[in-house]
């Protein structure tokens, strides 16, 4: 493996240290969890304990949700040459273990009786060649195996920055961190802003909507990164606590329903930011004036991000984003001409409208549940094994919040049940691959062609 030179995240890190006895991460009840020094402190220890005698290049697991210890294990996997390969604590345990897998992973860390522990596994690591990753996120591929995406500390450092100058977010602000700091979202909007530049943070311990709301308002937090779900339970909120200290609301993760924004602005007299990215190259656009006139509005490009319509001239196209902070690709199989040499072309269809682009839909068949990427392949095939399933197909169908729901067309006996179907389903799979709704049908519906079109399915079986 080729050497390389410091690592510039923890760089980034170190040019902190006038930082270090400020508060770095709260409790929603108020105590500090901890300071930059401490979390400095906390990254050493487990540099010399826990990741003591893993050889460079090795991936390390990384499960532990929303826990005050996930920058420290950030920093001492990076000093260690170590490849962080990030885990929601959400994951079915098949998915897990095909992901732990197919990235070599060497150890698992996550939260024992509220302690950091590790768990060496037996897996062989990879030989990953002259660029080794710092970090792997993981995301559907094309087949049911889920697949990874490769990064290096320097585009983890601009996606951060492209982040950071574009919506404005400061040392002076104070995160509110409710979304999960494993997800590529939380990973960019509060694990690097910490590290890079000293944003603190509130780490929630309960994602309740009304919880999260009256936390927002007693820690006096001043960005929300949140989802659309959210927004919609505090606009319909009674007796809401006033938020004088929060000036940015930022949603991703699904297109924002304008109603939404429109009574969340009414009630709180605060804008919500639109935000467009994706796990292969961070952010895209930003939604800077919040205008919110138009259904699907995303706004303009990021700081530092070039798009290029690819058909320019049609109503709706396809984009290559060109960005410091696309991956270098995925793993273990990689699609240059979709991700690579600071390219990537999301499945999103988008439409120029005004200053700014608008989101109308997508080329792919892969089903985005709030950010979260679903491969209906995988789906399929866990209700095959069920007895008495003959054939099944899985879309994703329109919703309002989450932009788009699993849904599925199953052949099967006539003892086999919907409910039993679901229950099966949630004993295997992760939360947002389980189906909403399954519909039993004599045959799989096809087009004229004899094949299965997921998007037909989805307007048939709206409801």
């Amino acid at each position: 493996m080729k050497s390389t030179g410091p690592d510039s995240l923890v760089e980034a890190w170190a040019s902190l240290s006038h930082f270090e006895q400020k508060a770095a991460i709260f409790d929603t009840r108020g105590p500090v969890l901890r300071t930059f020094a401490q979390i400095e402190e906390e990254a050493r220890d487990f540099q010399q304990t826990l990741l003591r005698g893993f050889r460079h290049g090795q991936a390390i697991a990384i499960q532990v949700g929303n826990h005050a210890a996930w920058p420290a294990l950030l920093l001492a996997c990076l000093r260690s040459r170590l490849v962080a390969l990030p885990l929601e604590r959400s994951m079915a345990k098949r998915e897990r273990d095909a992901a732990l897998q197919i990235c070599g992973a060497a150890a698992i860390v996550d939260v024992e009786k509220e302690q950091i522990a590790l768990r060496p596994l037996p897996h062989e690591s990879i030989e990953w060649g002259p660029n080794p990753p710092s970090l792997l996120k993981l995301t559907s591929g094309t087949t049911a195996a889920p697949r990874a995406i490769r990064f290096r500390s320097e585009q983890l450092l601009a996606d951060c920055t492209q982040i950071c100058e574009t919506m404005g977010i400061t040392g002076r602000d104070l995160n509110f961190a409710v979304i999960p700091l494993s997800h590529s979202y939380g990973f960019s909007n509060l694990i690097t802003p910490l590290l890079a530049r000293g944003v603190p943070m509130i780490l929630s311990r309960d994602p309740m909507p009304r919880a999260v709301l009256d936390d927002i308002a007693r820690t006096n937090a001043t960005v929300f990164p949140g989802m659309p779900v959210f927004y919609q339970a505090f606009s319909e909120m009674e007796e809401v606590p006033a938020l004088p200290k929060l000036r940015l609301c930022i949603s991703a993760g699904a297109p924002l329903p304008l109603a939404v924004a429109r009574k969340f602005r009414q009630k709180f007299n605060q804008p919500i930011h639109s935000f467009y990215g994706s796990s292969e190259c961070g952010g895209i656009c930003y939604d800077r004036d919040a205008s919110l006139l138009e259904q699907g509005f995303v706004g303009q490009p990021m700081h530092g991000v070039d798009l290029e319509l690819l058909e320019p001239d049609a109503p709706a196209t396809l984009v290559r984003v060109r960005s410091a902070a696309a991956g270098d690709g995925y793993f273990p199989e990689p699609d240059e001409e979709k991700l690579g040499q600071g390219k990537f072309i999301p499945d999103d269809l988008l439409s120029v409208s005004g200053d700014g682009l608008r989101i109308v839909g997508r080329v792919s068949d892969i089903i985005n549940v709030a950010g979260k990427k679903v491969n209906p392949a995988e789906v399929e095939a866990e209700l095959l094994r069920f007895s008495g399933v003959r054939a099944a197909v899985v879309f994703g169908r329109d919703s309002i919040l989450r932009n788009e729901e699993v849904a599925a067309c199953v052949v099967a006996g006539e003892r086999v049940l919907e409910s039993d179907l679901l229950e099966y389903c949630r004993a295997r799979l992760s939360g947002w691959q389980v189906p909403k709704r399954i519909f039993f049908v004599e045959e799989i519906p096809v087009n004229e062609r004899g094949k299965v079109n997921r998007r037909e399915l989805a307007s048939k079986f709206r409801s």
